[in-house]
């Protein structure tokens, strides 16, 4: 497990080229002023002005720099060195006031020395992170005393299934590593890219009391029938930014939110 992380920053490093040119990640439009920011985000972010925010796991930025845009000032984080240089370069093309640190989440007081009002993470970023503790630890160490951490993730129960959604092949809990070989990438399917990565599912019970350990307390929490984001298969759209499995229905939870602040 030790070699985790430079497995998944090639692994991460590999999708980049693929995700910027991608019809998933939508980046003319991004260009042209169109927020990446879902509606769930979206309501529990609430007014950005004035506030500053640390964006963790932030990939190539969009959501970093759609925050920026709202009147934040932004730090975004990300193992991939390729995606933090795409960030970058993003946001000083679009003259936001955002800027980008690589580093593996659990090394990041080595590179980071602020406080923050709002600390934000989104959809597939926990999975990638072995110890849910140190985790918890990072997120209310940056948090300002009055500050509050808004996180929004799919569904640990989705992370059960196979890729066709038509049989549990993973364990609910933390009890091992998984290791993945994969052609392609969520965002473009037929992409020419064969890649290794290591992941962990975490259930709700552990995610919970892993913040709540780091004197956490929480303020909301959700669960949704649907993903913003059409990155599974066997997908039905039911209306915009809302797709659910088609043979399962409304019958699965796929995402859910929460906010928390220091006590």
């Amino acid at each position: 497990m030790d070699n985790y992380i430079e497995i998944n920053k090639k692994s991460w490093n590999s999708r980049v080229d693929t995700h910027v040119s991608s019809e998933f990640y939508d980046m003319d439009n991004f260009l042209n002023g169109k927020s990446s920011l879902k509606s769930i985000e979206l309501e529990l972010l609430g007014n950005l002005a004035g506030k500053n925010v640390l964006h963790l796991q932030c990939h190539f930025g969009q959501d970093s720099i759609s925050m920026a845009r709202m009147g934040a000032e932004v730090v975004g984080v990300d193992l991939s060195d390729k995606a933090i240089d795409k960030a970058t370069e993003l946001a000083k093309k679009l003259n936001v006031n955002a800027r980008f640190i690589q580093s593996d989440i659990y090394d990041l007081k080595n590179h980071l020395d602020e406080k923050f009002d709002i600390v934000f993470t989104s959809y597939g970023t926990i999975g990638w992170l072995p110890d849910m503790n140190r985790w918890a630890e990072i997120v209310s160490h940056f948090i300002k005393p009055a500050g509050k951490f808004v996180f929004v993730e799919f569904h640990p129960v989705v992370w059960m299934f196979d890729d066709a959604f038509e049989k549990v092949a993973y364990n609910y809990f933390n009890v091992e590593a998984i290791v993945e070989n994969e052609s392609g990438t969520y965002a473009d399917r037929s992409a020419d890219i064969q890649q290794t990565y290591m992941m962990w599912n975490h259930d709700l019970g552990e995610v919970l009391t892993a913040l709540i350990s780091q004197d956490m307390e929480l303020k909301q929490f959700q669960e949704f029938d649907y993903s913003p984001y059409n990155c599974f298969r066997g997908t039905e759209k039911i209306e915009d930014d809302r797709y659910i499995i088609k043979h399962l229905g409304n019958r699965i939870p796929m995402v859910y939110a929460l906010t928390a602040s220091k006590k």
